[in-house]
């Protein structure tokens, strides 16, 4: 039995594939700030993701989704602080992981990676510079990373979704909620169990030729 590594797993977009990569018999461990979790750990603090991930074992299947939207306001009214933690969370969280299983990755040969990024990394949201950054830094570590293992067997990806159903959505200003929507020609927001089965395909022997990839999952809001 392959073991899958979710972070974020508690809630949302997270929790919809931990549910999912479960029923397609894969061992979950979720790794969150959350009560329930299995292991608690800031994936922003190096030492408390590497502890976690020795205690887990040998890991098959990496689902980094731990983020947080960070502030919503003009980019000129953002404080270092906030900028800080929102790239502690999303993108640092995101390197951390991905260093802590890599090696044992290569070392057996197989491996599955898929870093959620966002819409927001390619388009750019107004009054959410910090996470709209943040994601494009996923994105393209996302693809350094495939490169540097293409030849290894350890297949690295990177989802981005539009404005999902989820508990972070829901701290969103109504206003940049609703304008978000808008642009989404389906004119819904998307639901957590759509995003986790194109996961489940992403972190299958199915998946064996694709790495470095975006996948929009965006209502045909992103055609590029």
């Amino acid at each position: 039995m392959r073991t899958a590594v979710v972070t974020g797993g508690m809630s949302g977009l997270g929790a919809a594939c931990v549910e999912r990569l479960r029923a397609d018999g894969l061992r979950v461990v979720t790794l969150d700030r959350a009560d329930g979790a299995d292991h608690l750990v800031d994936v922003a603090d190096t030492e408390q993701v590497e502890r976690a991930v020795a205690a887990v074992g040998p890991v098959d299947v990496l689902v980094n989704s731990a983020g947080i939207v960070g502030p919503n306001r003009p980019l000129w009214e953002v404080s270092d602080e906030e900028w800080r933690r929102t790239f502690e969370v999303n993108v640092e969280g995101t390197f951390h992981l991905c260093r802590a299983v890599v090696p044992g990755m290569v070392e057996r040969g197989w491996g599955r990676i898929v870093n959620l990024a966002s819409i927001a990394g390619k388009d750019g949201n107004p009054n959410l510079s910090a996470y709209s950054a943040s994601k494009a830094a996923v994105i393209a570590l996302t693809k350094a990373l495939a490169k540097e293992l293409a030849t290894t067997g350890v297949i690295v990806n990177s989802v981005a979704p539009a404005v999902f159903e989820t508990p972070m959505n829901a701290d969103t200003a109504p206003e940049v909620l609703e304008r978000l929507v808008s642009l989404i020609p389906m004119h819904r927001l998307g639901r957590p169990e759509e995003l986790a089965a194109l996961v489940s395909w992403l972190v299958s022997d199915e998946c064996s030729f694709s790495s470095g990839a975006v996948y929009d999952i965006s209502g045909g809001r992103a055609t590029y």
